[in-house]
C-alpha cells in the first residue's frame, strides 16, 4: 500500500533492500542517485525514502537538501556506511528524518521506517475518520452510524488511497501501479470503472468526494 524508494549506487544493495521491504508489505522503486530520484518523484507517488549519502551525480546530502527546500515533508531514512558524528549531523543539518549506520540490521531498519510513517501520519491508524465516517484498512469497510459498506479489496485500497492525501492528483497509471501493481496485465481503464463505483456507491454521502481532473487523473476532497 505505501510505496518506498530506494536510493543507492549500488545495484546488488537495490536488489537487498528492495526483497527486504518487498517482504515486509511495501510497494519499493528504486533509484541509483540524487538525480534519478528527483525524476522519479516527478513521476511516481512516494511515501518514504531510503537514501544512502555516497553516490555519483548527486549525493544524498544533495537531494535532502533540495526536498527540504521545496518545502517537503517527504520522510528520509538516510542509510550509510559513515559512522563519525559530524556525518551524522550534516544529515540532519540538511534535514533527514534519521539516520542508521551500515551494516543494517533489516528488523531495525523495517522499525525505523514504520517509525517515521507513523511520525508522518501515514500509516499505522489504520483508518481514516471524516466526521461520522470510518475507513476501514483492518477490516475493508466505510462505516457511517449503522450503514457498512464491504467493498472489493481493490475498490476500498482505490479509496483509502485517495482518502489518505486528500487534494492531491493522482493519474491513473500511478493508482494503477499501485493498487494493482506495475506488472499488471490489466489496462488503466480499469481505474476508470472501479473510481465510478466508488462514486456510485457514496455519491449520496456529504463527506467525501472523489474529483476527476481532466487531462491529469483523480483526486478525492473531504467536505467538512
Amino acid at each position: 500500500m505505501f510505496k518506498i524508494m530506494v536510493v543507492d549506487d549500488d545495484k546488488n544493495t537495490r536488489i537487498f533492500f528492495e526483497a527486504v521491504l518487498k517482504e515486509a508489505g511495501y510497494t519499493v522503486c528504486s533509484a541509483a542517485n540524487g538525480k534519478e530520484a528527483l525524476t522519479l518523484l516527478d513521476s511516481e507517488h512516494i511515501d518514504l525514502v531510503v537514501l544512502d549519502i555516497m553516490m555519483p551525480e548527486m549525493d544524498g546530502y544533495e537531494f535532502t537538501k533540495i526536498i527540504r527546500e521545496s518545502r517537503s515533508t517527504l520522510p528520509i531514512l538516510m542509510v550509510s556506511a559513515k559512522q563519525l558524528p559530524a556525518d551524522k549531523h550534516k544529515g540532519f543539518l540538511v534535514g533527514t528524518d534519521d539516520y542508521i549506520t551500515k551494516p543494517i540490521d533489516e528488523e531495525e531498519m523495517l522499525y525505523r521506517i514504520k517509525a517515521l510513517l507513523r511520525r508522518a501520519k501515514i500509516a499505522d491508524e489504520r483508518k481514516i475518520v471524516i466526521g461520522e465516517v470510518v475507513i476501514d484498512y483492518d477490516s475493508l469497510t466505510v462505516t457511517k452510524g449503522d450503514t457498512v459498506c464491504e467493498l472489493p479489496q481493490k475498490e476500498f485500497m482505490l479509496l483509502y488511497k485517495l482518502l489518505s492525501y486528500p487534494g492531491k492528483i493522482f493519474t491513473r497509471i500511478q493508482l494503477m501501479d499501485e493498487i494493482w501493481g506495475a506488472a499488471s496485465n490489466t489496462g488503466w481503464e480499469t481505474v476508470t470503472v472501479h473510481i465510478g463505483r466508488l462514486r456510485k456507491r457514496f455519491e449520496n454521502w456529504e463527506e467525501f468526494e472523489i474529483l476527476s481532473v481532466r487531462g491529469l487523473g483523480y483526486k478525492a476532497v473531504k467536505k467538512i
